[in-house]
């Protein structure tokens, strides 16, 4: 009997008036959809995106080359050299990120004690080659240098949380 029952079922298209019936309903509802570069969605000041090293308001870089964020950073994307300056402080004389390799934990920004890696708001930037998302110092200080006043905004916003 239930043979039969689901025959007929197919064979007068159930199925299909179903989805039919379900796509009428949304057919006039409100569109969700956004137009991407001209609108926006909302987005939390936490955002994790692209990195920045940050330097003091006098202009030195805030990295002392302790490598907690290498040493805390899971998928391994961070690689920092070091060396003592005449003053006898450590300063880095190379700081990598590999960003095909990282997965924006922000381990490695909650690991600093002086505050010098974090990561910005910023998520439309992009790689046509494996090499392009391979991040120097340079790069990620000119980074910190250019969006200064929104991380400083930002970390400020969060700070009663942190």
């Amino acid at each position: 009997m239930e043979a039969v029952r689901d025959f007929f079922s197919s064979f007068m298209l159930r199925e299909m008036l179903k989805g039919l019936k379900l796509t009428g309903k949304y057919f006039f509802a409100r569109k969700i959809t956004i137009q991407y570069p001209e609108e926006k969605t909302p987005m939390s000041p936490r955002f994790r995106g692209l990195h920045a090293l940050r330097r003091y308001p006098n202009g030195e870089e805030r990295c002392i080359a302790c490598k907690l964020c290498e040493a805390v950073c899971p998928a391994m994307a961070i690689t920092i050299e070091s060396e003592r300056r005449e003053d006898n402080t450590r300063r880095t004389t190379r700081y990598d990120i590999d960003l095909t390799k990282c997965i924006f934990c922000g381990f490695c920004e909650e690991s600093c004690p002086v505050d010098s890696i974090v990561e910005t708001d910023i998520h439309e930037y992009h790689g046509e080659k494996r090499g392009d998302l391979y991040f120097t110092k340079e790069m990620l200080l000119a980074v910190g240098d250019r969006y200064e006043a929104s991380i400083a905004a930002n970390r400020e916003a969060d700070a009663r949380y942190r």
